[in-house]
């Protein structure tokens, strides 16, 4: 999960001395919570003072991890998708889309981005792929599509003649209205060809709107506000697109396959998904 408060950068190798390990990350925070290694002691401070005022938290974070890994299993199984761009990828957390899409399509071809320097560090070492197929790794804020699609990774990793996933998963909910986050995904989309696909969660307070509320708050003092959305505003996203069945619904209802271990209640939930495919 990317915070959308991290510097903009683009492209490059990072050292480890530019991790502020003193202030929470969301990126880390997900780690801990969803039971990752990659953290450090503001991370799982912050990670504690959220699950207090949700005990829920980690269900909800486990539940979009597994819609995401559903989402892409559905693309490259059932779409014939070969090409993924996952921006806001966050830190690796097997499996990781290459390893779902490659599992179904060795060839498939993966470009993931986060402007976090911590991500940068551990993709380089954990997000290899199948020798037929590829993976590569972009340092770009979300919010400035152009060094996305201008960077030499995606225009040498992904054929722009070819349909491709775009994944925007968890990320969203920390752009506030000023940043334009419809806009910005559009932007991404638009010199994508006809038959590529949006796969996107979008955070919502409409199932537990007081401890949400209350979570929300805790990220907003250690400087990551967040916009939370209805699913009218969600539906803004996959606008011009079609939506793939059971449309805009709340991450675990998203085509589950039964292989979850956890009864997961609505009010559990904080996050709507869905998966779209661009006409034409």
């Amino acid at each position: 999960m990317q915070n959308a408060n991290s510097p903009v950068a683009a492209g490059g190798c990072v050292s480890t001395d530019r991790i502020d390990t003193e202030i929470a990350h969301s990126a880390r925070i997900y780690d801990y919570i969803i039971g990752g290694k990659d953290h450090y002691p503001a991370d799982r401070e912050a990670g504690d003072a959220m699950v207090r005022e949700w005990p829920a938290l980690p269900v909800h974070m486990r539940a979009n991890r597994d819609f995401m890994n559903r989402a892409v299993r559905y693309l490259a199984e059932e779409a014939g998708i070969r090409q993924f761009l996952d921006v806001g990828s966050g830190i690796p957390t097997s499996p990781n889309i290459h390893e779902i899409a490659q599992s179904a399509a060795p060839g498939a071809r993966v470009v993931y981005v986060d402007n976090d320097p911590l991500v940068l560090t551990l993709s380089k070492g954990l997000l290899s792929g199948t020798a037929e197929g590829a993976t590569a790794y972009i340092e770009a804020d979300m919010r400035n599509p152009a060094s996305i699609l201008g960077s030499p990774a995606f225009r040498e990793t992904l054929d722009p003649d070819r349909p491709v996933a775009l994944a925007v998963i968890a990320i969203v909910h920390f752009m506030l209205d000023e940043h334009d986050a419809v806009g910005i995904v559009r932007r991404l989309l638009e010199p994508l060809p006809a038959g590529s696909y949006l796969a996107m969660s979008v955070g919502t307070a409409e199932f537990a709107p007081d401890e949400v509320g209350r979570v929300a708050q805790e990220y907003a003092a250690r400087g990551m506000p967040m916009r939370l959305r209805t699913h009218d505003e969600a539906a803004e996203f996959f606008t011009g697109l079609d939506l793939v069945e059971p449309g805009i619904v709340q991450v675990h209802k998203w085509r589950p396959d039964g292989t979850g271990t956890e009864v997961v209640r609505d009010e559990d939930i904080a996050m709507y998904g869905a998966v779209a495919r661009k006409p034409g």
